[in-house]
């Protein structure tokens, strides 16, 4: 796992060392023991942001060099804005604008958590302590040599000085679960495809027995056997094997029923006998983006030890355009009974979802289950890529879905379901068909995907735009965001742990 800041908490009154980092207000107004901190550095500040036409605004930052008056190397003044607006995302952004600030090699960094009105809470901190070591990612295991100007590996030791420093540590300890969570996702999406094949990432999966979560993973002969038909149909010409892994973590109340969280795992997308065009085909080593959120969003639940009974599965597959491949105009049989006219086999993840969903529903009764899937080109389209996509028939998890999203800054839109575009995946062949055309492409994949739910409350979230190819933002510089994880531990820390 790449992490390459650590984080530790001192207390507020601790000397700084390496680069210390202070914040302000609009007015300029820092607190009290960032006034202390600074000393007689306090003009400097004040003329070195006159010079640069520093406001305090939300977000900004003043660099200072070699600080007149101050043993730190560098004095970083990070802008807060009115603290009356603020919100909890803005201090993960915070830590993230901190990180961004240091440089490749070896570094110390002394951070002052204080605002003009004095210390930041613990979870203000935490989140900053979040924001830095996600910034700090990084994915290049596979870069032998670094070009001139190219950023090398950077190891940095960052002190957080806070008011309460054992309150800080016991939240971190939660929080950075979560970023391990998030760091593993980013991981898994990052992988080439030629090492993160279906077996592979079943393998990798398998890794959170150590954290107690119990793993149980379905070869071709299993899904045959249980009649996984649309899965199987998808992966059938690739010579990888596919495979489906059940996650279940059991940290609720013995006998309640489960929530689950569901996984579009595509590791490689050719589009099959639909062949994608070729420019930038090698995207679709991201085809797993979702499967990788809930390996991500299931180590961190079992890191933290979370209240909660969950299920995570993922469907593993590559959709490949071999002699042996499906072909438009196959039927296949789903697990549910129900059969598929295949129009295009490029819309693959659909299918993937549908057996898993099934098995999930039928197989553990969770209260509800949300899958997650970069499964279509329309929803970027339709949303760009600051908002996930979600479909959903249940009004109350929507809406917690929503209120997370903003809570966490993984944002979800949602977008229509309803009869008139469910007929348009009915089928003359079958009991329905694997796209419903080019109008209204996300709504018709959600429509498909909600056939086989069997009635159980449910979300679906395309993140096509938002898991991969995404633009940077001040936590993250990587291709892969690891989008979803926070989203969803958020959903299940506010609605169903177990007080």
């Amino acid at each position: 796992m790449s992490d390459a800041i650590k984080v530790g908490f001192v207390p507020l009154a601790t000397a700084a060392r390496g680069i210390l980092v202070v914040f302000c207000d609009d007015a300029l107004k820092v607190g009290p023991a960032t006034s202390k901190t600074l000393g007689g550095a306090a003009e400097l500040v004040k003329r070195a942001a006159a010079a640069a036409a520093f406001k305090g605004k939300n977000g900004a930052a003043l660099d200072i060099l070699a600080p007149e008056g101050l043993k730190a190397e560098r004095l970083i003044v990070i802008g807060t804005g009115k603290v009356s607006g603020l919100k909890g995302n803005d201090f993960l952004k915070f830590g993230g604008i901190a990180a961004g600030k240091l440089k490749a090699g070896s570094a110390s960094m002394s951070i002052v958590a204080e605002l003009p009105e004095g210390a930041m809470s613990t979870e203000q901190a935490v989140a900053i302590a979040s924001g830095l070591r996600l910034r700090g990612y990084k994915f290049d295991r596979y870069k032998t040599k670094k070009k001139d100007g190219e950023e090398g590996a950077l190891r940095a030791d960052v002190s957080l000085a806070v008011d309460d420093v054992a309150a800080a540590k016991k939240a971190f300890a939660a929080a950075g679960a979560v970023v391990d969570g998030v760091i593993i996702a980013r991981d898994l999406v990052n992988e080439p495809p030629n090492v993160l094949y279906p077996e592979e990432f079943a393998r990798r999966a398998s890794q959170l027995r150590k954290l107690g979560v119990k793993i149980e993973v379905l070869d071709v002969k299993a899904m045959q056997k249980l009649g996984m038909g649309a899965l199987l149909g998808v992966g059938q010409g690739s010579a990888r094997p596919s495979r489906t892994v059940i996650m279940r973590w059991d940290g609720g109340k013995k006998g309640d029923a489960p929530v689950a969280f569901v996984g579009k795992g595509v590791c490689f997308d050719t589009g099959g006998i639909s062949i994608k065009p070729a420019g930038s085909m090698e995207d679709m080593k991201g085809d797993m983006g979702g499967a990788a959120c809930v390996v991500g969003l299931m180590h961190a639940l079992a890191a933290r030890k979370a209240k909660v009974n969950v299920v995570g599965a993922i469907g593993l597959v590559e959709n490949m355009p071999d002699g042996n491949a499906q072909r438009p105009g196959d039927i296949v049989t789903s697990m549910s009974g129900q059969t598929i006219e295949i129009i295009n086999t490029d819309a693959e993840g659909r299918l993937v979802l549908a057996d898993v969903l099934w098995y999930v529903a039928k197989k553990t009764k969770p209260k509800f289950m949300v899958d997650l899937a970069t499964l279509t080109g329309a929803i970027v389209v339709a949303l760009g890529t600051d908002h996930a996509g979600m479909f959903s028939n249940n009004d109350e998890l929507a809406q917690r879905l929503l209120a997370a999203g903003i809570e966490s800054g993984e944002k979800v839109w949602r977008l229509p379901l309803g009869p008139e575009y469910d007929k348009l995946i009915d089928s003359q062949f079958a009991d329905m068909k694997n796209t419903g055309g080019r109008h209204g492409g996300s709504i018709t994949a959600a429509q498909f995907l909600q056939r086989f739910v069997d009635g159980t409350p449910w979300a679906h979230l395309d993140i096509a735009g938002t898991a991969m190819g995404a633009p940077k933002t001040d936590i993250n510089q990587s291709w892969a965001s690891g989008y979803g994880v926070r989203l969803l531990d958020r959903l299940v820390a506010d609605h169903y742990e177990r007080k």
